[in-house]
């Protein structure tokens, strides 16, 4: 079979194979991110995956079917009742349009899909975008060769595949790819000076900020950037053109995101980056002035003008922020600065999962090996410092800080943790593979008759270059593995789907959620208020089309604290607060029989603290749920402001005789891994309405008031 291979390819040049080459490596990488994404969808049928994406998933099918302008200005009355909310002026909508492009696009082509399906294949589809800008941009870095290994990596790295599996249809899923595009086009900017790369950035900053929050990353770190090439005096007219350039055009543009508005200019978050386009603008009108004065004229003028200046911004920075022009910094950036703020002070930020530290096990499980290449790729780029490499390094220290403060920032870090891998990867073996060559055996040493002489210490280096080698495969192998182990146990199984192994290895599916949504859209009116924990809105609004009271926006604590004042009273005070908020339903997750841990017990003590976090829950004590040393227990052991509160009621309802395991007694927990203390109480003011076949999910609905007879 080589016979006829061989002389087609001597057909091409040198340089046409390496281009093949490459071209087929980054392909392959391409193929292989989207390919790893698909597991979910070859495991379940094709489903939506977590919370927020069903939001998502929703207001693309309005997009797509209303149209733009009736979606910029829809009102919302199936959420946050009674107050509704506005959609145009309260999303990033730049995952809605592009998914509605898509779908709009393919069926133009006569390719006929349903926008669902266009929403679960998105992310997938994005990764390979982001593959191949990954190549472009570390290429732009540092070479070919590193661009392709980073390519790679990226392609099956779990830190990103976690956000962009086929279903996860989030801002995310888009925005790794804007963001990674938005540096390449900044790196190109900076080596050129071009207005034309500038500009280009500019519109891809403005891609970013419609699709995702992230976007105040960027703005931080391309000002920072041009403020440390000020401070190491590599400042030029280059850096002035592409900075000027970027900050004023994109910032223009990202004005006309409603969600964004004057936030560019009036908040504490974007104010480096107006400091640093400032800084530019006195600088270069320093340098103008140094070369048309005398040095006496010069540094009279130079130190008058900092003084004047000085005096006028810090006069005015103070006015503005007394005056409240410009805001102060938000309580998510606090809690970036500072991760003790939101759990202090933030209690509903502090409950989310995503915002949790992340634990030295989490990089490991997310990275791998690129925890260890990190160092080295960083020590190539100081080695061979460049304003493009001082960007990087910069993007590299400031990612490895901020997902370490939140775990959901583990993917920021992940594209440049794969982008100086692959550097110190493509640099190391650069530096080995010469000597595994056997040419490089010889050397020439003039005066010779052949002009060549071995080197004595050939044979060791070559025996050296074949450990680093072979250890360098391992690691990449090793790496290989983990991730689809990772991508295969920990990524590939949508939320609103479970799965479990059985004793004998065979898989499980819990799909209790959707039937019990379904229940809900078909078994009650539809007009019917539902009222759970924020964290199912978006789901029940979806997949049930039913009205909320709270969902996963979380814009207005005052609604939440309502409702988990709700969950964490007795019964007939919640009856109370359930009438104020015109209550037909509440829905509650239970995983006591199958031990599903994320059940809203677990999440109980997020709603005490977040009930008694307003004036009108200021009753509601945390340490009143816990026993007298202290403890969080549902046994009879448990504190009796717990164990009388309408939440637990709600979920250890007819609970207390179902055996649930061999060996144990009746209303045995399988999460909390104890016996229920009180058993044997009757609901008042709820009547069980729905209870899923593994008890996940339970719907009781709320009684009339009473008649009451006439004297």
């Amino acid at each position: 079979m080589s016979g006829p291979v061989l002389p087609a390819l001597g057909r091409f040049s040198v340089e046409k194979q390496e281009s093949l080459l490459k071209l087929s490596i980054l392909s392959i990488s391409a193929v292989l991110a989207f390919s790893t994404r698909l597991f979910s969808v070859l495991r379940f049928e094709s489903v939506i995956h977590e919370f927020d994406p069903y939001f998502n998933y929703r207001t693309t099918k309005y997009l797509a079917e209303k149209g733009f302008y009736s979606f910029h200005n829809w009102f919302d009355d199936r959420a946050w009742y009674p107050l509704g909310r506005i959609i145009g002026g309260t999303i990033y909508p730049g995952l809605m349009v592009t998914a509605s492009a898509i779908y709009h696009l393919l069926n133009s082509l006569n390719i006929t899909l349903d926008v669902r399906e266009v929403c679960v294949f998105l992310a997938p589809l994005f990764s390979s975008l982001t593959a191949i800008m990954t190549y472009l941009l570390t290429s732009e870095l540092h070479s070919v060769g590193a661009g392709l290994c980073a390519a790679g990596m990226i392609a099956i790295v779990p830190g990103y595949i976690s956000r962009s599996v086929a279903g996860s249809y989030d801002n995310e899923g888009i925005a790794i790819f804007c963001m990674l595009f938005t540096y390449y086009l900044w790196i190109k900017a900076v080596k050129t000076g071009y207005i034309y790369w500038s500009a280009l950035c500019s519109v891809a900053y403005f891609y970013m900020v419609s699709s995702w929050g992230g976007y105040v990353f960027l703005i931080n770190i391309i000002p920072l950037h041009v403020l440390v090439l000020m401070v190491c005096g590599r400042f030029s007219h280059k850096i002035y053109v592409a900075f000027s350039t970027v900050y004023t055009l994109g910032t223009l543009l990202s004005m006309q995101i409603s969600f964004v508005g004057f936030q560019p200019v009036q908040t504490s978050e974007h104010m480096l980056a107006l400091g640093v386009f400032g800084l530019c603008q006195i600088l270069a009108f320093v340098n103008y002035i140094r070369a048309n004065l005398s040095t006496e004229n010069f540094n009279l003028l130079f130190k008058s003008l900092i003084i004047i200046i000085s005096s006028i911004i810090g006069i005015g920075l103070a006015v503005l922020t007394l005056s409240g022009k410009v805001a102060p910094w938000t309580g998510r950036f606090y809690s970036l600065l500072d991760p003790s703020y939101a759990k202090n002070n933030i209690p509903i930020i502090a409950s989310v999962s995503e915002h949790q530290p992340t634990s030295w096990s989490s990089f490991y499980f997310d990275l791998q090996i690129l925890t260890f290449l990190f160092p080295a790729g960083l020590y190539y780029c100081f080695s061979k410092l460049t304003d493009h490499n001082i960007f990087i390094i910069l993007y590299g220290v400031f990612s490895v800080y901020f997902a370490g403060v939140m775990v959901r920032l583990m993917l920021v870090l992940a594209p440049v943790m794969c982008i100086l891998s692959g550097i110190a990867v493509s640099s190391s073996l650069s530096t080995y593979m010469k000597y595994v060559d056997a040419s490089s055996h010889l050397q020439t040493k003039p005066g010779t008759k052949t002009g060549k002489t071995k080197d004595p210490s050939a044979p060791q280096n070559k025996g050296i270059a074949y450990m680093f080698v072979g250890m360098m495969t391992c690691f990449l192998i090793s790496y290989t593995f983990h991730c689809t182990w990772v991508t295969s146990e920990a990524y590939s199984s949508p939320s609103i789907v479970l799965s479990a192994r059985s004793h004998d290895g065979s898989r499980i599916i819990f799909d209790d959620f959707r039937e019990a949504y379904w229940w809900l859209r078909m078994n009650t009116p539809e007009d019917a208020k539902v009222m759970s924990w924020w964290d199912y809105g978006y789901q029940i609004t979806a997949m049930a089309n039913r009205t909320i009271i709270v969902d996963n926006n979380t814009w207005n604590n005052t609604h939440i604290s309502r409702v988990g004042q709700a969950m964490a009273s007795t019964e007939d005070k919640a009856y109370e607060i359930m009438k104020e908020l015109d209550v037909d339903y509440v829905l509650v997750i239970f995983g006591g029989l199958t031990g599903y841990s994320s059940d809203d017990i677990n999440k109980f003590l997020w709603m005490v603290r977040i009930g008694g976090s307003t004036p009108e829950g200021a009753h509601i004590k945390e340490w009143d749920y816990y026993t007298p040393s202290g403890e969080f227990r549902v046994d009879g052991d448990g504190s009796p402001t717990l164990l009388n509160c309408m939440m637990y009621k709600m979920c250890y309802y007819r609970f207390g005789q179902v055996y649930t395991e061999g060996g144990k007694p009746p209303g045995y927990d399988r999460v909390r891994n104890a016996e229920i203390g009180n058993k044997d109480f009757q609901l008042d003011v709820l009547e069980e309405a729905y209870t899923s076949e593994h008890w996940i999910v339970r719907i009781y609905k709320v009684k009339d008031l009473p008649n009451r007879g006439t004297r």
